[in-house]
């Protein structure tokens, strides 16, 4: 296990909290609600058995004046994002309670957790090979990095009801396109 990593994405308050910049804007899903105790179950037993618990962190980097960078397509998509959302160092921008703690953090500034992140650098330096992908949303952060860490020879296993999006047809499609680069796997199976 001390080569496996449990990747868990984007599961922050921002996203996950009726509090965060998402609940605030009426921007929900039950399906993205309920994952948090199905991962907390896998998250405990890989910490137990000394495996890695990597998360990354969507992040807004704060521009001149404070207001956050927003690529035009994800302002299109979320018009309601604004200053202080998913800001380094907020509540807001931390991993949800449930899922603490996690050994290494990644801020990601795209979908990918590989796009101009450490993330590869610290995977290779810790010996991971293997990455058990989970988080939000299937269709769009969990997608990316699997296609990426496949293309840099990562094997991955993403948990088909560890993931979620904001509608079950989005993640069905998304999981579908998944399952010739990679195994996919539910929790059960995996613990």
């Amino acid at each position: 296990m001390n080569s496996t990593a449990l990747l868990i994405n984007d599961m922050q308050n921002d996203f996950l909290h009726p509090d965060g910049a998402y609940g605030r804007a009426g921007v929900a899903a039950p399906e993205i609600a309920a994952l948090p105790a199905r991962i907390g179950r896998l998250a405990s037993a890989i910490r137990g058995s000394g495996g890695w618990i990597i998360a990354t962190q969507f992040t807004l980097v704060p521009g001149r004046g404070g207001d956050p960078l927003i690529s035009p397509h994800l302002l299109a998509l979320r018009s309601f994002l604004a200053r202080g959302d998913f800001l380094p160092g907020t509540w807001g921008h931390r991993i949800i309670d449930e899922l603490q703690p996690a050994d290494l953090a990644v801020e990601k500034i795209a979908y990918s957790a590989f796009y101009m992140t450490r993330l590869e650098w610290l995977l290779r330096r810790c010996g991971v090979s293997r990455l058990f992908v989970c988080g939000i949303v299937t269709n769009g952060g969990v997608t990316s990095t699997v296609r990426d860490a496949h293309t840099r020879d990562f094997e991955c296993v993403v948990l088909e009801d560890g993931c979620a999006a904001f509608s079950s047809s989005l993640h069905d499609t998304a999981i579908a396109a998944l399952r010739p680069l990679c195994r996919v796997a539910t929790i059960a199976e995996v613990l």
